[in-house]
């Protein structure tokens, strides 16, 4: 498809860091200073809170580092991760990412319905590429290019699509998914969010 030879045009990787890190050090952290808002498993029971259990250790020390760097804009992560060094990142991320993520699920299943056909398909009537081209058939993302999401809570979904939409977010990936985003009505945000949850 053109349009995703051009947005696979706009994907600029970001390498790999060199050292994995330690799971146990990361527990240690994380119920220090993540659990009261992701839980120590990383399965958040805060819609707004993003499940962050078995995903990707590289793409989640990527995000703590733009938090703290001002790349990825939230005052309240920034500050609680601003005197965490590189090796404190990596231990986090490989904490969170050992554990077992279970689905959000939904609450309207017929708008995850609705979901299900653009994630597989996306819209040919406004360019919307499908979701599964990247993110695969079952949200579990490719590793060093695309972030698993499958059964992320449909709000904190939501929110993301519509910060990339308006540019408020751009880091990592941003520049394709604002790209994305910007075809996307808020109905069709609303739905794919929805089936996202129910994934596993």
């Amino acid at each position: 498809m053109k349009t995703l030879a051009a947005l696979a045009g706009l994907l600029m990787l970001t390498p790999a860091l060199a050292a994995p890190g330690d799971p146990g050090k990361g527990q240690a952290l994380a119920e220090k200073i993540c659990a009261s808002c992701h839980a120590l498993d990383g399965n958040s029971a805060t819609p707004s809170n993003p499940i962050l259990a078995g995903q990707f250790p590289d793409y989640l020390a990527r995000q703590l580092t733009d938090f703290r760097a001002g790349a990825r804009r939230n005052v309240m992560m920034a500050s609680l991760i601003a005197s965490l060094s590189e090796a404190d990142m990596r231990n986090l991320a490989a904490h969170y990412a050992a554990q077992t993520p279970k689905a959000a699920g939904t609450r309207e299943p017929g708008l995850a319905a609705e979901g299900q056909r653009l994630y597989r398909n996306g819209n040919a009537a406004n360019g919307l590429p499908s979701c599964a081209s990247c993110h695969g058939p079952n949200g579990a993302g490719m590793d060093g290019q695309f972030p698993r999401i499958a059964g992320q809570h449909a709000k904190y979904t939501t929110t993301q699509m519509k910060y990339f939409r308006t540019g408020f977010r751009d880091n990592d990936l941003g520049k394709m998914m604002q790209t994305i985003a910007r075809k996307m009505t808020d109905q069709e945000i609303k739905a794919i969010s929805e089936y996202i949850s129910t994934l596993r």
